[in-house]
């Protein structure tokens, strides 16, 4: 018996997008390529998902058009990288939504685990996803830094979606 149900033809675009992002773990890979990630070694240190598991989310990622494979020359064979696109950068304001939710809403495991979205136009945090709640300019990848406590004290830039005339 299958899990869910094929979203993918219904008329209501909340189950469609959930046929595409409804997997925690594409997610979490979504995340992961915001941070920077790039090459399938990244996703599975990040994240230490199972390989068959981040194999197929890739795929079905690159299949929907949140990622594209482009290749890169290894050590001794070629590889490929994921680069986000422009409908995974679009992306931003749900991861957003997400990180904000789940700081109201959800106890962090230690009291210096916070997460902040600083829109760096305007140098201040802002509480909501979309647009900053300070200035009201739109949180672009280019003009937004995470800062992570439980991960440094630093905030982190994040990546950007990579012209459509990129090879792959």
């Amino acid at each position: 018996m299958p899990l869910r149900s094929d979203w993918s033809a219904n008329a209501c675009p909340i189950a469609r997008s959930l046929e595409v992002v409804g997997d925690p773990w594409v997610l979490l890979i979504l995340r992961e390529a915001m941070l920077g990630a790039r090459r399938y070694e990244q996703f599975r240190a990040a994240l230490g998902v199972a390989d068959n598991v981040l194999s197929r989310r890739l795929q079905g990622m690159v299949d929907a058009g949140l990622l594209r494979r482009a290749p890169y020359r290894g050590e001794q064979r070629t590889h490929h990288e994921y680069q986000l696109t422009a409908a995974g950068s679009d992306l931003l304001p749900l991861l957003h939504a997400l990180a904000l939710w789940g700081e109201t809403h959800t106890p962090a495991p230690r009291a210096d685990a916070h997460m902040e979205i600083v829109h760096t136009a305007c140098g201040h945090a802002t509480s909501t996803p979309d647009v900053c709640s300070r200035c009201g300019g739109k949180l672009l990848p280019a003009e937004v830094t995470w800062r992570r406590s439980w991960r440094t004290p630093q905030v982190t830039s994040l990546a950007s979606a990579e012209p459509d005339d990129a090879p792959g």
